[in-house]
Parts: structure tokens; C-alpha cells; sequence
């Protein structure tokens, strides 16, 4: 799950892949609480899965982890 938030985001900011951890922090990559929401829409609607937000997510890692609770 962690490659393909990977390969997202670097599409979406136009940067290398390398440069994503997940220890990234999306105030890093300049992603506000807007962008935050859009990307998990985004994700919602490739990975055929309801992601309801309920928490501020503040790194890609925290990303992955709540994305995979979905999916189990």
C-alpha cells in the first residue's frame, strides 16, 4: 500500500518517489488539510473503499496505516 500512496503522490507534486517516506509529513510536501482530503477521494475511488476520515493525518505513514484498517 505504502508503493502505490508512493507513486500517487509523486504524480500528484511532480517529484521523485525517493524523496517519500513514511515519516514524510504532508506539511513538507505543502499538503494542506484540503489537499488531504481530495487525495484520500482520490484514493477512495481507485481502491474501491470508503475512507471516512475521522482524524487529521499528518504523515504518509499514518496515511498507509489507516488506509490498510480500511481494507481488512
Amino acid at each position: 500500500m505504502f508503493e502505490k500512496i508512493q507513486a500517487y503522490l509523486a504524480n500528484q507534486l511532480d517529484i521523485s518517489p525517493d524523496d517519500i517516506t513514511p515519516e514524510t509529513t504532508f506539511e513538507s510536501l505543502g499538503i494542506d488539510s484540503l489537499d488531504t482530503v481530495e487525495m484520500v477521494m482520490d484514493l477512495e475511488e481507485q481502491l474501491g473503499v470508503d475512507l471516512e476520515l475521522e482524524e487529521k493525518l499528518a504523515t504518509v505513514g499514518e496515511l498507509v496505516d489507516f488506509v490498510e484498517s480500511k481494507l481488512d
